[in-house]
């Protein structure tokens, strides 16, 4: 069973920059795709960035080239560096584990971590 308990979460002020931290425990399998997708009151979960075994990372278009997903396979340990952050990054957080190499199929994810921009 995979477990996911996400940090880094605070506030900062717009410009500035924070990085996500996901601890993961019972992936046991060679090939997958994790990620993280965010939600912000009132509005629908989106997807914000997804990495595979082989290191092909995808990112949505409302933070690419402010983020950047990256996995340490030794502490087995996901990370999102987010630099540039603006108000509408404002949301909380979730490490997602997906059970397909594609990253369609949402199979776990954390307890999340809240993420405040603001001056």
């Amino acid at each position: 069973q995979v477990q996911l308990v996400e940090s880094g979460g605070g506030l900062v002020q717009p410009g500035g920059s924070l990085r996500l931290s996901c601890a993961a425990s019972g992936v046991t399998y060679s090939t997958y795709c994790m990620g993280w997708f965010r939600q912000a009151p009132g509005k629908k979960r989106e997807g914000v960035a997804t990495i595979t075994s082989d290191g092909i990372t995808s990112y949505a278009d409302s933070v690419k080239g402010r983020f950047t997903i990256s996995v340490d396979n030794a502490k087995d340990t996901l990370y999102l560096q987010m630099n540039s952050l603006k108000p509408e990054d404002t949301a909380m957080y979730y490490c997602a584990d997906y059970s397909d190499y594609d990253c369609n199929a949402l199979d776990a994810w954390g307890q999340g971590t809240l993420v405040t921009v603001s001056s």
